[in-house]
């Protein structure tokens, strides 16, 4: 049974609409989510000089942190259905605090591929950018672009904007007491969660933002698990899907994979101090939400196909010049260089979601889990490059060669964009009708 909701679309008295608030709930919870995704890139070095592990055993880690995170995306957006935002939120930020506090007390490789790689990426993959998409989907009929631009940007911004914090931690605290420091923030912020977050329109009588008719509250559905392999195999039989997740787990790669884990050790060994060289994450950060949010506006008034394909071209020329930019000092090439990638950096996702969102091919609730399935592409694909690029190092006592192979990687996204192709009809989600 569903029930319809016909009051207004926005509040009375001019006040805004309650959707806003949702959309800023929700940016806090993957904001969070952010932040405690970038400690990796912090612990390479640290790890490596004071409990003697080798990079590729802590890529190894990290790739399986950066593939759970992936894989779990779809299942959670899934799991929305059944359980609603807010429960999903809250269990997702128990799941960060678990393992941060236990990544605390190590002593061994694979206490961090436990702690650090499955629960730590367990929950963020859970309120990462599949939870940004299901609460634009529920909570706006109009905007959709902007808001998805604003919540990518939301995510991308805890992840750099607390990374000098972070690292002046661990250079002064050591690594322990700042990952029982995330524990904490993460166990506190799960009550702010359940308080603020509510699952649908339909449960306080409103309609979503922008909508025009009646819209009915979705009764739950069983069965989150099937019914997310379900919606794979149907999403698996359109071209348009393959081409998505290739682009997107080559964007996981170029970015995530080798920013996240490569650039500050990368930086330190041309003589960058690690302060340094986070700041400067965190400055790619910043241009991050501007560039989310930029995407966001064109993907509403332009091709996304044009766009991604642009986007990941530019990324190619950008990285190609990384390995010359980098010393001992933040000079100005590599801070036009940080500005450019930053604007580029997360710029895919919204017209990424805006293909997978299509209904005349997936469905109208089943948009946010093929986005889920397309994000775990993109987060195995950054994790393969972030355990490849600590072998390499190990190898060549270099990150050069990373570099230049994800910029090679980026020019093969932007032909594969440039191939989508305008969306055609699909044989549809599990108890959906699609439309040609």
């Amino acid at each position: 049974m569903t029930q319809t909701i016909t009051t207004p679309s926005a509040t009375r008295g001019g006040r805004v609409h309650r959707a806003w608030w949702i959309a800023a709930a929700a940016a806090l919870t993957v904001m969070a989510a952010g932040a405690f995704g970038t400690m990796p890139g912090l612990l390479v070095t640290p790890l490596h000089r004071d409990l003697g592990w080798s990079r590729g055993s802590i890529g190894f880690a990290v790739w399986v942190n950066m593939a759970v995170s992936g894989l779990v995306a779809p299942f959670a957006t899934a799991l929305m259905d059944r359980l609603g935002l807010r429960r999903v939120a809250a269990g997702a930020l128990v799941a960060v605090g678990a393992g941060a506090a236990l990544t605390a007390v190590m002593t061994q490789p694979w206490q961090l591929t436990l702690y650090w790689g499955f629960l730590v990426g367990l929950g963020c993959g859970s309120v990462a950018m599949g939870f940004a998409a299901v609460v634009v989907q529920r909570w706006f009929g109009a905007r959709r672009g902007l808001v998805t631009g604003v919540l990518t940007g939301a995510g991308v911004f805890g992840q750099f904007a607390f990374l000098p914090l972070l690292s002046w931690g661990v250079d002064r605290y050591q690594w322990r007491p700042v990952t029982v420091t995330v524990a904490l923030a993460a166990l506190a912020l799960v009550p702010l969660a359940w308080l603020l977050l509510r699952d649908h329109p339909a449960d306080l009588g409103l309609r979503p933002y922008g909508s025009g008719g009646s819209v009915p509250r979705p009764a739950p559905v069983p069965g989150a698990a099937r019914r997310t392999v379900a919606v794979l195999r149907a999403a698996a039989r359109t071209r348009t899907f393959w081409l998505l997740a290739g682009t997107f787990a080559i964007c996981g790669a170029s970015t995530n994979g080798v920013m996240w884990t490569g650039f500050v050790p990368a930086a330190h060994d041309h003589g960058m101090p690690t302060t340094v060289a986070a700041g400067l994450l965190s400055l790619i950060g910043v241009f991050n939400v501007a560039g989310t949010v930029l995407s966001g506006w064109l993907t509403d008034r332009h091709d996304p196909r044009l766009l991604l394909s642009c986007y990941y071209g530019m990324r190619a020329l950008s990285l190609v010049c990384l390995p010359y930019l980098l010393g001992p000092e933040a000079h100005w090439p590599l801070i036009a260089f940080v500005v450019f990638f930053g604007l580029l950096d997360v710029a895919t996702v919204p017209p990424t979601i805006a293909l997978s969102a299509v209904r005349e091919v997936y469905g109208e609730r089943s948009g946010a889990i093929v986005f889920g399935w397309t994000l775990a592409f993109h987060q195995v694909g950054a994790g393969l490059m972030a355990f490849a690029g600590g072998l390499l190092r190990d190898s060549l006592g270099s990150y050069d060669l990373v570099w230049f192979g994800s910029a090679l990687l980026c020019a093969v996204a932007a032909l594969l964009a440039a191939a989508i192709g305008r969306p055609g009809p699909a044989a549809g989600a599990p108890g959906e009708r699609v439309s040609g």
